[in-house]
């Protein structure tokens, strides 16, 4: 667990670049070359709250933005809800794909919030076909992808949670890795606690492995789970992200068999914050239309559902913003 905060992450020089691509592609070496690389090894803080406290009752939504092409868009579009607390994942942070810019600071700004962002990947090249129509540039100024935490009120603490560090997408001896898309890092959560006028609330944006199967992802549940019980001992939590449920399983992608949900429970969470309903959709990027998928979610413990539900990721005028819809809740302590 990782509770170092910056106001802003430290580039990849030329020479760390030219380690990361000289490096043999083994798990020792990825752990090596991931210590060495001090923002990813932080959480980034950022944007102005609007609000000192939330109220007992307050709203949250979960989205995987599939990488943010359109951040004024994306934050618009989560209006209607008006969520006090936002769980991204797949968010840009100097890609050439989202035009170099901070994506989640854009949203931050936008919708009035604070930030934390933490690194889930250092990429190392521009993505696939679909992504690179987006590029005006042939390089990366930053490469970062990751996740984030917006919210209304200002974080008491934060943590960055490595849910691997083997280096899943990096190793290219393993059947795991995707030689079109090199990359350093792994799965990872973003953790923090705000307060609200009955007591701090542990909040937890996340992002689970898509290239695996349900045996790996219980791995990642469990320590998730246990690093949230360390940080956030006793107290209410609202958990959200894409936990790709089913991802391994063409052409249903069956999310009942993952075991992870009976693990959750077994902690004391209840699932009753997410709304029953597939969240995928084709997008820009994502152009599949036959790959219907409910992966993405919201669970608790100490809180009580009121209200949840499912917001479509298309505008008005039938742009898809995202591959994934937004999950939200209305919850209370």
């Amino acid at each position: 667990m990782i509770t170092t905060q910056l106001s802003d992450l430290p580039p990849i020089t030329q020479a760390e670049r030219g380690r990361i691509l000289a490096a043999p592609r083994t798990a020792d070496a990825h752990r090596a070359l991931l210590a060495e690389m001090p923002a990813m090894n932080a959480v980034q803080l950022g944007g102005t709250a609007s609000a000192t406290t939330l109220p007992a009752r307050f709203t949250v939504a979960a989205w995987n933005v599939e990488r943010c092409l359109f951040p004024e868009d994306t934050a618009s579009h989560l209006m209607p809800v008006a969520p006090d607390i936002v769980l991204l994942s797949e968010v840009d942070h100097g890609m050439a794909r989202t035009g170099q810019r901070h994506t989640t600071k854009e949203m931050a700004a936008q919708l009035g919030m604070a930030y934390a962002f933490g690194v889930e990947f250092h990429e190392l090249d521009l993505g696939g076909a679909t992504e690179r129509a987006y590029c005006q540039d042939h390089f990366n100024a930053l490469g970062w992808h990751g996740n984030a935490i917006l919210s209304r009120v200002p974080f008491e603490c934060t943590a960055l949670i490595r849910l691997d560090d083997h280096g899943h997408w990096f190793a290219d001896a393993s059947a795991t890795a995707d030689p079109k898309q090199p990359r350093l890092g792994g799965r990872m959560a973003i953790a923090a606690v705000v307060t609200t006028e009955c007591g701090p609330l542990c909040v937890v944006s996340t992002h689970l492995e898509s290239n695996a199967d349900a045996a790996h992802r219980h791995i990642q549940m469990q320590r998730l789970l246990d690093a949230v019980e360390v940080f956030a001992p006793d107290m209410p939590v609202l958990l959200g992200g894409d936990l790709n449920t089913g991802n391994h399983l063409p052409p249903h992608f069956d999310w009942r068999n993952e075991t992870l949900f009976s693990l959750a429970q077994d902690h004391g969470f209840t699932w009753e914050f997410t709304a029953p309903g597939n969240t995928t959709r084709p997008s820009l990027i994502t152009p599949h239309p036959d790959r219907v998928m409910k992966l993405d979610w919201l669970v608790g413990r100490g809180l009580k559902n009121l209200d949840n539900g499912i917001a479509p990721s298309t505008m008005a005028n039938g742009k898809p913003l995202s591959d994934h819809d937004f999950v939200w809740c209305k919850a209370e302590i």
